[in-house]
């Protein structure tokens, strides 16, 4: 096949799977500002006490329960970050939202097996808190937070 007529085709396919993939992505985003709407500041501030380890545990349990796309965890991470919730606790919940599935564990515990799922998500959650304060940590010492 010849070389342009491959970048078509890829062009093409690009294409058809950005459209198929845009209702998604327009829902998911009215649903994530709705959300946000609806969840005062208060209510973020007050979920995070304000100590590290209480943060980024909080953070990640959030991040556990939560079931979504990652992209929707990225949202609304921007959006505690604007309401005050600190880095260490969002970082926390956005590595646990896409590492750790508590709503998914039965489906996994059945595809899987239990004891596999359940060390899985515990380990996950582990290293959701210790990832943020890593994250945080570094960027502390490089001078962007």
């Amino acid at each position: 096949m010849p070389r342009k007529n491959r970048l078509t085709s890829g062009l093409i396919k690009s294409t058809r799977t950005f459209i198929n993939i845009l209702p998604i992505i327009i829902g998911m985003l009215l649903a994530t500002s709705l959300v946000i709407t609806l969840f005062p500041d208060e209510i973020a501030t007050a979920l995070f006490p304000h100590g590290d380890l209480a943060n980024a545990l909080s953070g990640a349990a959030l991040g556990s329960i939560a079931a979504g796309h990652p992209l929707a965890g990225y949202l609304l991470g921007g959006e505690l970050l604007s309401s005050g919730v600190s880095l260490i606790a969002v970082t926390a919940m956005l590595v646990a939202w896409v590492t750790v599935g508590i709503a998914q564990l039965p489906a996994e515990a059945l595809i899987l097996g239990t004891r596999f799922a359940v060390y899985r998500n515990i380990i996950s959650f582990i290293f959701a808190v210790m990832i943020a304060f890593v994250t945080v940590h570094t960027l502390q010492i490089l001078g962007f937070y």
